[in-house]
């Protein structure tokens, strides 16, 4: 199963928002019996007689989708470029939300949910289905890697964020090309940058970073050797290109970076590490995304 934070890393993430923001969502829908909760955000100035794209940004364990708007700021970009945001919650049940995914289930009942909210969303609004786009924090980058493997048929692109992996990368087995853009901190002491165990999973160990990018890379039938450039003073992008159905693999490595949310709203450093500032990770994700519509491939 994928979980991420501890109880005392939730409690220090909950002091990062107000008690109101962290509990609120705003729509409810039952899926498989299930009540579940999502947080949608709509721009006063969207048009509505246009299709729009639709980003889909997922929480980190023991958090829930008002915590994921409050930390990505994607509402910011969304404003300025006219899309809608949806930030689903995990199921409530006994303990804290996390996204569940077990190795043995090739369709998890969480992948069944977002594939049900992008169908409610649609048939509510005039979203543009070659532009919906899916990304995550920590546990939720792990579930935007599950949606590519079981939904490459209607997200058209993924991002993570301090992705918190531990689904073998061979339990993907649809090997469609999905472009994909990632940020990891080298400094992440919950999701470690080169794999191994943490305090979050000391049994189970994460897989390295750059390793995963490389296989995502081979999925995409890409050039073997990535483009480095420099972007600022602590971070370098590598870029895997020529790809299949030009799905580029983009991976951000932040030097003392942490299991944060470059650009985004602030979390307690004591317990997740420092924030990047030099770079705004939700607007570089949706230049990524603009780029890689569904048609495409």
């Amino acid at each position: 199963m994928l979980s991420l934070l501890s109880v005392p890393g939730v409690v220090a993430l909950l002091g990062a928002v107000s008690f109101h923001d962290a509990n609120r969502s705003n729509h409810t829908m039952v899926v498989a019996g299930r009540e579940r909760e999502y947080l949608l955000y709509v721009p006063a100035n969207l048009d509505r007689t246009k299709p729009v794209p639709l980003v889909i940004s997922l929480h980190g364990a023991g958090l829930w989708g008002a915590a994921q708007q409050s930390i990505s700021q994607w509402n910011r970009v969304a404003d300025r470029e006219r899309f809608l945001v949806v930030y689903p919650s995990g199921a409530r049940g006994a303990g804290p939300r996390v996204w569940h995914l077990e190795e043995d289930d090739s369709l998890p009942q969480d992948v069944r949910f977002i594939a049900a909210l992008i169908d409610t969303l649609a048939a509510q609004y005039n979203i543009d289905r070659a532009r919906i786009y899916a990304d995550g924090l920590s546990n939720g980058g792990g579930m935007a890697f599950a949606l590519s493997c079981t939904l490459s048929d209607r997200i058209a692109a993924v991002g993570m964020v301090g992705a918190a992996l531990t689904l073998s990368w061979h339990w993907c087995t649809d090997r469609h090309p999905v472009p994909a853009i990632w940020f990891h901190g080298t400094a992440d002491a919950a999701a470690p940058y080169d794999g191994g165990t943490s305090w979050v999973s000391q049994t189970q160990p994460f897989p390295s970073i750059p390793k995963f990018v490389t296989n995502w890379s081979r999925r995409n039938h890409c050039s073997d050797t990535p483009v480095d450039s420099a972007i600022a003073a602590d971070i370098t992008r590598s870029a895997y290109t020529q790809c299949a159905d030009d799905a580029t693999v983009v991976l951000y490595t932040i030097r003392g970076g942490g299991h944060t949310w470059p650009g985004g709203g602030p979390l307690p450093e004591a317990w997740v590490g420092p924030t990047n500032r030099e770079i705004d990770a939700s607007s570089l994700m949706w230049v990524f995304y603009r780029g890689h519509p569904l048609g495409r491939r």
